[in-house]
Order: C-alpha cells, then sequence, then structure tokens
C-alpha cells in the first residue's frame, strides 16, 4: 500500500460543449483526470439545463447528456474495444482533439498526494458555477 504522502503525477481535462464548433465559444460541463501509476480515472459531469439552454437555447439537453455519459462509461471501462483499454490509454482517447460540440481542453498536469481530494478542488474551481 502507497505512503498517504507518496506524490502521483496525475493529468486533467476540462470537459466543453460547443454547440456551433466554428466559433470555438463553449461551456465548461465536466472534468476527466487520470493517474496513469495508479491507473486511476474518473470523471464528472454537471450539465445545468439552464446555464446551457441560456448559451444555447435550441440544445437538446437529454441528447447532450447522452453524449457526455459516454465519457462516463468510457472511463469506467464500459465493456467495448475503447472501454477495455488501460487507465490512461482511455484517457488519451477521450481528450484526443476532434471537431465536435463535446470537445476537451488540451490535459494539464500536476502532482497530488491525494487524487480524489485534488479531483474534487478541480471540479469545483473548473466546472461548478461561481455562487
Amino acid at each position: 500500500m502507497p505512503s498517504t504522502s507518496e506524490r502521483h503525477l496525475y493529468e486533467y481535462a476540462v470537459i466543453r460543449f460547443l454547440p456551433r464548433v466554428e466559433r470555438e465559444e463553449f461551456i465548461n460541463v465536466g472534468l476527466i483526470m487520470m493517474c496513469k501509476r495508479r491507473r486511476w480515472i474518473r470523471v464528472a459531469l454537471h450539465c445545468d439545463p439552464a446555464r446551457i439552454s441560456a448559451f444555447c437555447p435550441a440544445v437538446e439537453i437529454d441528447s447532450l447528456r447522452s453524449q457526455l455519459d459516454s465519457f462516463t462509461r468510457i472511463a469506467g471501462g464500459c465493456p467495448g474495444p475503447i472501454g477495455s483499454l488501460e487507465a490512461h490509454e482511455r484517457f488519451r482517447w477521450l481528450t484526443a482533439v476532434r471537431s465536435a460540440c463535446i470537445q476537451t481542453s488540451r490535459p494539464h498536469p500536476g502532482h497530488t498526494s491525494d487524487l480524489d481530494a485534488t479531483f474534487a478542488r478541480l471540479f469545483a474551481e473548473l466546472i461548478l458555477p461561481v455562487s
């Protein structure tokens, strides 16, 4: 069992919704984070219908949620060719550059001794609305 003071290299990316890709305007809707050494990957989503509708009134929230849920399923290792990959490979696949209405930021690295606490902090800072 690793020491609680052991520092882990992690990477994270922000999951974004771009209703019109050509305009490059987006709203942050989720976070994905991975630690290769620990074979750890986590995704959390925050799909606020009021906020998203204000940003893009024509969006179908249920369809968007369904598309976003694919991040959670793949990160969780769902059956299939992508879900069966190692955690770091699933992270790379999910954060690959794409021209779609759901994209991720470039991955960013960091070090932490507590992956769960760091994930919660980043999610609160980068995804949840400012109160």
